[in-house]
């Protein structure tokens, strides 16, 4: 089962992406940027992808496709494939509001965030800015640390590789960060997103589609 999951990761990085797999939409940012996504499939819960610095929507191929039920909104942040900035520069947690925004206004019921590293800090910076309830659950896989993560709303997973460099730091945020919450550490060292090109993707897939189903 571990393989085939690396498999499918490897596969949605090397072979091109069938378009009909997926709708590109795009949306607007507070500051006026323009922001591209994929979004796959249908359903009232939706997640949105956040991706970390080296990678892209794309990035997250694999993971979209085992959606599960689920809608997935995967996006490229500002400075990325098509997206592009607006007035307040590299503030990428209005990229990720202005998913939740999209989301909401085209009827979904409940959104849910999942950020890895760079990526993760811009979901955390989104859901410390929102109401509680806005969002439901927010998954931050080795996060850039959140300015104020007592602000954080959601049912809270925090991951992070035992031998990654920043295991103090998501350990930190995690006692910091109000309940529900709860902190899982993986084997291994590697950074999100590279997780899921090693053994520990067999842990941490399930680990997410879980989190997301309870």
């Amino acid at each position: 089962m571990k393989s085939l999951y690396l498999i499918c990761f490897l596969a949605a990085v090397v072979l091109p992406l069938n378009a009909a797999e997926f709708t590109e939409v795009s949306f607007e940012t507070s500051d006026g940027g323009t922001i591209f996504a994929n979004l796959y499939g249908e359903g009232d819960h939706t997640v949105i992808l956040a991706h970390g610095a080296v990678f892209n929507k794309e990035s997250w191929h694999a993971l979209a496709m085992r959606k599960a039920g689920l809608q997935v909104l995967s996006i490229d942040f500002r400075g990325y494939g098509k997206s592009k900035a607006g007035r307040k520069g590299r503030n990428l947690s209005l990229d990720v509001l202005a998913g939740v925004s999209y989301l909401k206004a085209n009827g979904a019921k409940r959104v849910s965030i999942l950020g890895g590293s760079m990526g993760g800090g811009a979901a955390g910076e989104a859901a410390s800015t929102l109401e509680g309830g806005e969002i439901h659950k927010l998954m931050l896989l080795a996060h850039a640390p959140v300015s104020s993560p007592k602000k954080l709303t959601g049912n809270k997973l925090f991951v992070v590789s035992e031998g990654d460099r920043i295991p103090r730091s998501v350990k930190d945020q995690f006692k910091r960060a109000p309940e529900p919450k709860r902190l899982e550490i993986l084997e291994g060292d590697a950074h999100p997103q590279h997780i899921f090109k090693t053994r520990q993707a067999g842990a941490l897939m399930p680990l997410i589609l879980d989190f997301l189903a309870n």
